[in-house]
């Protein structure tokens, strides 16, 4: 069979290859590894600032996270399983290359923002070191700073430049260590905040526990001392954090390399793991700092936090959490920066993208407004995401054609980018008008966006009969079958490291995860007394450190092990 005509076709353009599916343990490690980051810190400590009340959030950031999870189980993932496409040739194909050009331009602005605020949280962590005061305003007030925000910003940008398939790679080791940090943050914190409530370092049940957390965490009264927020807030908040990904199909880029659509399933290791027990961590940690340095919470960041929490270890999960995040991210932003000036290489549209994230990384505000922020961006890109669930699901269901546009050979789809300003103008009307919590904007936006391009997209003739155009389709279809099958014939098989020493490290690595666990339970359980918790928090500040260096030398060395063996 003759295969010249897609030998020169991106690969990007085309479906995913059977042989190259995953299976669901794939993406258990990488939404793992995506949904424990720095924001973390942020997004913890900002749920004790808001003056959420302790059983709002236990409940609620169950009941949103699980929210998420079927929001990528039942939307995403069966339009990326059956597509296997990413969002952004999915678009393209569906409403044509200007509407195409300006959701590139809606990413470049979210992701830029998103790396500057991760550069800026892993900066707190380097300023900590060189003693230079917290940035608490909207913009920076230390000259030092401002130059450990560009040195950082700098290495952020040449990795995503040159050497971002590494550190994607290493950054794929993380997730457990970073599951074990949170927990362990915890851990060795709870002890000083008991002291403070009930006058004794050692819990003695769960009710102790709710105890503390109502008297000197989610207290129910925010960093102003008025009233804060709900349960329904709390259950917006974690079902709205991922809107960019879950309604806003972004995921479609993950998900098409799922062998069935109950994958989607898989990002419970993110939301529950990842989300609900690092953001309670993150607030029991940053109110146990506050007790500790005498602050207000408000008046801490990230470095503070994981320092007072975790000792050395905490300069670590800071820097790598947020250097992780700004690489992928930044690496997105570059992409979609490219597809826009097609004229310039990849590498010199990251570039360009990334001197202006060094810039906005330098105004702490990014980091600071990180729950607004990704509600926001969110809402801007779930319209998006109301047209292709429109045009995927619902139009074989009502007679309408998929790939009208297509089949019509249009560059510009007024209905998509009408749909998509009439979106953003209910959505943001509705937060100007204060109708509803911003937190559920999204739900109101997709159902509005879905109805408004329906009725346009009928107009323009997505109800017309398609027959010829559709039997070219599926013929091209086929061939790219077969070019797959052909591709999958030809391919090197992957090979397994499963040699002794491979195997020994990666035991060195687990048991290193287990002694730091084990330190953190025994300062927290272990402790008869603020003499001998201070006493047992400086044995897991040393002995971690020791386990942090441990596992990700043991770590990356299995992971270039691996690598020498598939070259």
């Amino acid at each position: 069979m003759n295969f010249e005509k897609l030998d020169g076709v991106s690969e990007e353009q085309l479906p995913i290859a059977k042989h190259n599916l995953h299976g669901w343990k794939h993406f258990l490690g990488l939404y793992a590894g995506e949904h424990v980051a720095a924001t973390e810190f942020v997004i913890g400590a900002t749920f004790v600032a808001l003056g959420a009340k302790t059983m709002d959030i236990l409940v609620g950031l169950l009941i949103g996270n699980i929210l998420a999870i079927l929001s990528w189980t039942l939307i995403t993932s069966p339009i990326a399983t059956q597509t296997r496409l990413s969002l952004y040739t999915y678009l393209e194909k569906i409403a044509g290359k200007s509407m195409t050009k300006l959701y590139n331009w809606a990413n470049v602005i979210i992701f830029t923002v998103i790396s500057a605020a991760m550069i800026t949280v892993s900066s707190t962590a380097v300023r900590y070191l060189f003693n230079i005061p917290a940035q608490l305003n909207w913009y920076p007030t230390n000259s030092l700073f401002v130059l450990v925000v560009l040195a950082v910003g700098a290495v952020v940008v040449f990795v995503a430049m040159y050497g971002f398939k590494a550190v994607s790679e290493f950054s794929g080791i993380c997730g457990p260590w970073l599951f074990v940090m949170f927990g362990s943050g915890a851990l060795v914190i709870m002890p000083a905040l008991a002291q403070s409530v009930l006058g004794t370092t050692l819990l003695h049940s769960f009710s102790d526990f709710l105890t503390i957390g109502d008297k000197s965490i989610w207290t129910g009264v925010n960093a102003f001392g008025k009233p804060g927020i709900g349960l329904l807030e709390v259950i917006g908040f974690a079902w709205a954090a991922n809107t960019i990904t879950h309604f806003g199909l972004i995921d479609m880029a993950l998900l098409r390399y799922a062998k069935k659509p109950i994958y989607g399933m898989a990002t419970s290791s993110g939301m529950l793991f990842g989300h609900y027990l690092a953001w309670i961590s993150a607030g029991i940690m940053g109110a146990g700092t506050a007790v500790l340095v005498k602050k207000s919470i408000i008046a801490l960041d990230p470095g503070d936090v994981a320092f007072q929490a975790l000792g050395l270890s905490g300069f670590v999960i800071v820097i790598i959490a947020g250097w992780t995040t700004a690489n992928a991210n930044l690496y997105r932003a570059g992409l979609a920066a490219q597809a826009i000036f097609t004229r310039y290489s990849r590498k010199q549209a990251t570039l360009a993208v990334g001197l202006v994230t060094m810039v906005v990384a330098c105004f702490p505000f990014v980091f600071s407004q990180m729950l607004p922020l990704l509600t926001y961006a969110g809402l801007l890109v779930v319209p998006v995401g109301a047209i292709v669930f429109a045009e995927h699901v619902i139009f074989p269901k009502i007679g309408f054609s998929r790939y009208w546009v297509s089949f019509q050979k249009l560059t510009h789809s007024t209905p998509a980018i009408a749909s998509w300003g009439i979106g953003l103008v209910f959505g943001f009307g509705l937060n100007t008008l204060n109708v509803m919590s911003f937190y559920y904007l999204f739900l109101p936006t997709w159902v509005v966006t879905i109805i408004v391009y329906t009725l346009l997209a009928k107009r323009y003739g997505a109800d017309k009969d398609y027959t010829e155009e559709k039997a070219a389709m599926d013929k091209h279809d086929k061939l790219v079958e077969a070019y797959h099958e052909h591709q999958a014939s030809i391919a090197s098989p992957i090979v397994e490291d499963t040699s002794l020493l491979s195997k020994t490290l990666g035991t060195i690595t687990w048991i290193s995860l287990a002694v730091t666990l084990g330190l953190a339970f025994f300062t927290m359980f272990g402790s008869q007394n603020m003499t001998a918790y201070l006493a047992n928090r400086e044995i897991f500040y040393t002995y971690g450190f020791v386990c942090t260096v441990i596992y990700f030398t043991a770590a990356y060395w299995v992971l270039r092990r691996q690598k020498a063996l598939q070259a």
